[in-house]
């Protein structure tokens, strides 16, 4: 039977996000003796799920609380479970992340804390340091966002402007043992990125996050500015006594939900081209892939069709219109734009967590025909790009993919299908 690209294409997704879902990886790797009294505390669009997990798993005395992103929430019986905004952090995120550090204030060395960690915790876990408010996170948070700033940038300044992040969580905790469990959503899964490193070492300075500002013409107010030239603001370092019971470990990482759409569509039929964790403009990003499509088309190089190009990671947009749509939208536009219909390729941009960037929708899926359909429609793909209206170009083909809050993160998803096709 003839394979449906978009059916296809749509169930690829649908794995790779199941692939880092909590309740398909995490028990194996709480601890082996789940006796006991253990706080639990956590932070990300996945920290519910996984709470979840542990409110099933654990035999002996459950009390905690976590924060996800508002519609992200579960139905825990003991672990209470907050909502708060990403990917700018307000109020209740503010509140939540007091809190937190409350919670684990005045432990013993007798304690165990187990942290659930995923991506967008940063935002959702927001105390600023001493002498900023709200507001002025709000602020740098919105700049940094616009700015085209890598992922690992942002959470340089945002470490340095917090009371929680950069190791000071595990601060609080000590001397109480800590087991963070991580779902990366960050290119290279490093423990010091993934929602700023609440409880290990961190290696950035706030002289280098100063550095970032000034790169990316952030202009910030006095006390913040004056912070970061104030030794206090420097975060936990590695040796530090207090990360001597901190333990940290990935339970899932977005290389995992690769292979398993990977392996899904080499059971269709398909090689797949794995690319890897990818960083950068998204429409410069996009191009690059239709570079590689296009190659494959015409030559064959570097496999032949029929295959499917795999990547993920986090692109960044810096934002020069007034459109709607996150970098996935953005990333399929300027593939659309640079394909402009090329005959046997299909692809599908989304974000795993099920939503891109603020819309309603998780990603999008592009055709062959999407090109020649939008132009009908009078919507060049030329002028949507430079309006950053990806939302609304794909909204316009009925080519949306929505598929409601997932409650994990392994970041971007990128599948482009490559069906045997004559060049044009």
């Amino acid at each position: 039977m003839p394979v449906d690209p978009q059916s296809l294409l749509r169930e690829l997704f649908a794995t790779a996000i199941a692939a880092a879902h909590p309740s398909q990886v995490l028990e194996p790797f709480l601890p082996a003796d789940r006796t006991g009294r253990v706080i639990v505390i956590g932070a990300g669009k996945a920290a519910a799920a996984m709470a979840e997990v542990v409110e099933h798993c654990w035999q002996g005395e459950v009390s905690g609380l976590v924060v996800t992103r508002y519609g992200h929430g579960a139905r825990c019986q003991k672990i209470e479970v907050v909502e708060a905004a990403h990917p700018v952090p307000d109020a209740a995120g503010l509140a939540v992340a007091g809190r937190v550090l409350k919670l684990v204030g005045n432990l013993s060395e007798s304690d165990r804390v187990i942290f659930l960690l995923s991506g967008g915790g940063s935002s959702l876990l927001a105390l600023p340091a001493e002498g900023i408010s709200l507001a002025d996170k709000q602020a740098v948070n919105k700049a940094l966002l616009k700015s085209g700033a890598t992922i690992g940038e942002m959470n340089c300044v945002r470490k340095h402007l917090s009371a929680i992040k950069g190791g000071r969580l595990a601060k609080a905790c000590w001397p109480a043992t800590v087991h963070t469990y991580a779902i990366s959503d960050v290119p290279g899964d490093l423990a010091t990125v993934i929602a700023s490193g609440p409880t290990v070492a961190d290696p950035s300075t706030s002289a280098q996050a100063l550095a970032i500002l000034a790169r990316y013409s952030i202009e910030v107010p006095a006390n913040v500015r004056d912070w970061l030239h104030n030794p206090a603001s420097e975060t936990v370092k590695e040796g530090d006594q207090c990360l001597s019971r901190s333990h940290f470990q990935l339970i899932a990482t977005p290389q995992q939900s690769l292979q398993a759409a990977a392996v899904k569509a080499r059971a269709a039929g398909f090689s797949p081209l794995i690319l890897g964790d990818l960083e950068g403009e998204s429409r410069e990003v996009a191009k690059v892939h239709a570079g590689i499509a296009r190659q494959i088309v015409i030559h064959g190089q570097p496999l032949a069709a029929p295959c499917v190009i795999l990547s993920g990671g986090e692109t960044t947009v810096t934002v020069r219109g007034n459109g709607r749509g996150g970098r996935n939208a953005e990333f399929l536009l300027s593939l659309t734009e640079n394909l402009k219909g090329l005959p046997g390729v299909y692809a599908l941009a989304g974000d795993t967590d099920g939503i891109d960037g603020s819309e309603d929708n998780a990603g999008a899926v592009m055709t062959p025909c999407s090109y020649r359909r939008a132009a009908q429609l009078g919507l060049s793909a030329t002028a949507e790009l430079d309006n950053n209206n990806g939302y609304g170009y794909f909204q316009a083909l009925d080519a949306l993919v929505v598929t409601e809050p997932t409650r994990t993160n392994v970041n971007d998803f990128r599948a482009i299908l490559i069906l045997e096709a004559t060049a044009p």
